[in-house]
């Protein structure tokens, strides 16, 4: 669980790597594309370009290297030649990279087009969110510090938050110890020590938290069919705070 300065220094240069995907992304992604197109694009540019592995695929018999969740799927998307993107659409790309051995993990929206108002919050809300949680981060916090920040802002601005998936320990495996929920109570839970690091990517929907899962076996969706929105951060604990892995200038 409590990772060296040597392998931190592993799993930075996953992160960093990871974080040229989304900025390779941020000019690729556009009205048109399959989601199938992107996820070769990734495979190659992970392969070719980055020489690292791209975590997912084969991972729990997962066929492909990125999740992509559009509008009210909630996560676990899989790409497919039949979903192209279309004017007004967001949609969630998840994806890991390994590199030496250690494993980074991050997912971003994108907004396609002329996206409707109450969508365009819905996705910065759940940024906010998000970073809502990391700033709780720091060695003697609890677990439960960043379950409530994270709830807390997306139910102060009408957002309820998915509680069947959750955040997670990751290193040498995709899914460590702990489990970071994205609801709990201040004070409680684990106590944060120098040297962890897990993922935060809460996922918040304009309706109701309830889901369901399509017969794939790997999408889940909302049960009333309202957009949910995404954000992932690989972040680790440092001595006297955090430091998020896997940044972009801008995410």
């Amino acid at each position: 669980m409590i990772k060296t300065a040597e392998q931190l220094a592993v799993m930075r240069e996953s992160g960093r790597l990871l974080a040229k995907v989304f900025t390779l992304l941020d000019s690729y992604v556009a009205a048109g594309q399959s989601t199938l197109e992107i996820d070769s694009a990734v495979e190659a540019f992970i392969r070719n370009d980055l020489q690292s592995r791209p975590a997912s695929l084969g991972q729990y018999d997962y066929p492909f290297c990125i999740n992509t969740s559009i509008n009210e799927v909630v996560c676990h998307g899989m790409p497919s030649a039949k979903d192209v993107l279309k004017d007004g659409d967001i949609v969630n790309i998840d994806i890991t990279l390994e590199k030496g051995g250690f494993i980074a993990d991050s997912s971003k929206m994108y907004m396609i087009g002329n996206v409707a108002p109450k969508a365009r919050r819905l996705v910065e809300m759940t940024f906010e969110a998000m970073w809502a949680g990391i700033r709780q981060v720091k060695p003697g916090a609890r677990l439960g510090d960043i379950g409530y920040a994270i709830q807390s802002h997306a139910q102060s601005n009408g957002y309820s938050v998915v509680r069947e998936y959750c955040g997670h320990g990751i290193g040498r495996e995709m899914h460590e110890d702990p489990q970071i929920l994205h609801f709990g109570r201040p004070g409680t839970g684990m106590e944060l020590r120098e040297g962890m690091v897990f993922t935060i990517e809460p996922m918040l929907n304009q309706g109701s938290a309830k889901v369901r899962s399509l017969k794939d076996g790997w999408t889940v969706v909302t049960r009333d069919n309202s957009l949910s929105a995404q954000w992932e951060h690989t972040v680790a604990v440092t001595r006297d705070g955090f430091e998020v892995l896997t940044l972009q200038p801008d995410a």
